[in-house]
């Protein structure tokens, strides 16, 4: 997460193609050129991105950005980092949106069309984002009552896979001052 102060704050998770070192360095390179441009919407953060992983072997990523004043969520992704809104139902908790994913490799393939998304966060409803790592099966450890943190330890714990990396965001939308 990174902070925009009071305007809002940018999500991302990047998971770096394959795995060790090339993958970590292809990912702490996006981080960087994010936290350069915090600012930027968010197509333009993501071919940004495709130039500095240029020379690397890419990955995939999601990026979201949280407009405080509007509860407005943009989100954008290239690959397979799953990305959806979770609220609270008289059955459990549900996917209330989910960000469409397009197909390509930020450094290597990225898409000609980079659309976002647009939805409402509303008070309560949790940001979760996850790699492929993950199994598709996580939501049944999505419990509410626990802290954003919490439960993304829970799916990270209980539902990596033995054989990827998995990362797993979790950030939950607290409401506006009064």
């Amino acid at each position: 997460m990174l902070d925009l102060g009071d305007s809002g704050a940018l999500f991302g998770l990047i998971d770096g193609l394959g795995h060790g070192l090339a993958a970590a360095a292809a990912a702490e390179r996006a981080v960087a050129v994010l936290a350069e441009n915090r600012a930027e919407p968010l197509d333009v953060l993501m071919v940004l991105s495709d130039h500095a992983l240029a020379d690397t072997r890419g990955a995939a990523m999601t990026l979201a950005m949280l407009y405080f004043g509007t509860s407005e969520l943009s989100w954008l992704g290239v690959g397979n980092v799953s990305t959806c809104l979770i609220e609270a139902t008289p059955t459990g908790p549900a996917a209330r949106d989910t960000a469409l994913l397009l197909g390509g490799i930020v450094g290597y393939r990225l898409p000609a069309t980079l659309p976002s998304q647009t939805t409402k966060m509303r008070p309560g409803d949790l940001l979760l984002m996850v790699s492929d790592g993950i199994l598709a099966d996580h939501g049944d450890a999505i419990d509410l009552s626990k802290p954003a943190h919490v439960i993304a330890d829970d799916i990270l714990s209980g539902y990596a896979k033995e054989i990827d990396d998995a990362f797993v965001l979790a950030a939950r939308h607290r409401g506006t001052k009064q």
